[in-house]
């Protein structure tokens, strides 16, 4: 039987897509400098998106976006590498849709986000880590205090309001394998990744 679909069809018309230890490896490459405001590494909170995305049902598409999803904003990958990398249309996409462009309203963003097929379940997962209670508690009361006023407003417009914090609890969950480290061939990524303003 033939295989149909998106990603079977990239790969028979195009170059081979990256697979999912690939995508670590890069992602984990472009934010290789970057710390959270708690001062630890940035692609922690990557690995936890993406665990959080596999953990909730996501395919393929989805942990790979989960990933990437702040490399764009955080100018660890350029919006012009995205596009012509070898990644799914629909990885591409979702990325895109999470990308918080400079000044953008959050009702703005929350509407890409929601008319983004696919786009949700990686929201939800990075909202989860980053209100992580334990993740605030090291941050200073001001700080912690924006940023929970900040998630609950983000859940308020996805339509997540008055849910609670939601982990992989009680669902299918795969653990993600390391990509390995220097050597693995892959292209060297644009740009450098920035420290993160608020850890969102």
């Amino acid at each position: 039987m033939t295989d149909h679909t998106p990603r079977a069809t990239e790969r028979a018309t195009g170059r081979p897509l990256l697979d999912l230890v690939e995508v670590e490896a890069l992602a984990r490459t472009a934010h290789a400098a970057q710390r959270d405001k708690a001062g630890r590494p940035y692609t922690e909170h990557l690995r936890a998106v993406a665990d959080g995305v596999r953990a909730r049902g996501g395919d393929e598409d989805q942990i790979a976006a989960a990933w990437l999803h702040d490399a764009v904003e955080d100018g660890a990958l350029t919006e012009e590498w995205l596009r012509g990398a070898a990644l799914s249309g629909r990885t591409k996409e979702i990325v895109l849709a999470l990308t918080k462009r400079a000044g953008e309203p959050l009702e703005a963003y929350a509407g890409r986000v929601l008319a983004t097929p696919g786009a949700l379940m990686v929201k939800e997962s990075d909202l989860a880590h980053n209100a992580d209670p334990v993740r605030l508690a090291v941050l200073d009361g001001a700080t912690r205090d924006r940023l929970a006023r900040k998630y609950a407003r983000m859940r308020e417009l996805l339509g997540q309001a008055g849910e609670s914090e939601r982990g992989p609890a009680g669902r299918a969950s795969a653990g993600s394998r390391p990509a390995g480290g220097a050597g693995s061939g892959l292209p060297a990524p644009p740009g450098g990744a920035r420290d993160r303003a608020d850890g969102s």
